[in-house]
């Protein structure tokens, strides 16, 4: 499979689970989308990995309102949108978000050096139903406006 430029989606379906769903709501969309950032590796992997600071040090304005109480954070999106996300493991953070909304829901964000001072920075996402897919990847699309912006912005601090 080829690889997404920068800035491009890369949503596919994938899979589908022998479980209660039916065959409609089995599919479980995935998208990722990579940005390059004008931030070093360190910088940027610094700010993830700090999960309980992530609405001052990665997404100033996509996350408005946020707890944490060392393994669940509850989340308030910009857009009015609330999620409790459980984090699932440091180094590659990953977490899965809980919700009435979703049957499923995995994402995971990383940085990956691209030279002196600038890097990639993935977020990828497996969501059931794929029908939510959509709203949940526009969010993704507009976190990442918002690392970009915090990230580059304390970087020319």
């Amino acid at each position: 499979m080829k690889v997404p430029e920068f800035g491009q989606s890369n949503r596919r379906l994938r899979g589908l689970f022998a479980c209660a769903f039916n065959q409609a709501e089995a599919a479980v969309a995935y998208f990722s989308h990579t940005i390059l950032l004008n931030v070093g590796a360190d910088q940027a992997w610094d700010a993830l990995r700090d999960v309980g600071n992530l609405h001052t040090r990665l997404v100033r304005g996509f996350v408005v309102e946020y707890e944490f109480d060392g393994s669940e954070r509850i989340l308030k999106f910009a857009n009015g949108v609330s999620a409790t996300e459980r984090i699932v493991a440091i180094r590659r953070v990953s977490w899965s978000t809980i919700s009435e909304r979703l049957a499923h829901h995995n994402a995971s964000a990383q940085v990956v050096p691209e030279g002196p001072g600038s890097c990639r920075f993935i977020w990828s996402v497996d969501v059931l139903p794929d029908s939510i897919a959509p709203s949940i990847e526009a969010m993704v699309q507009a976190g990442l406006q918002s690392i970009q912006l915090t990230l580059e912005q304390a970087g020319a601090a």
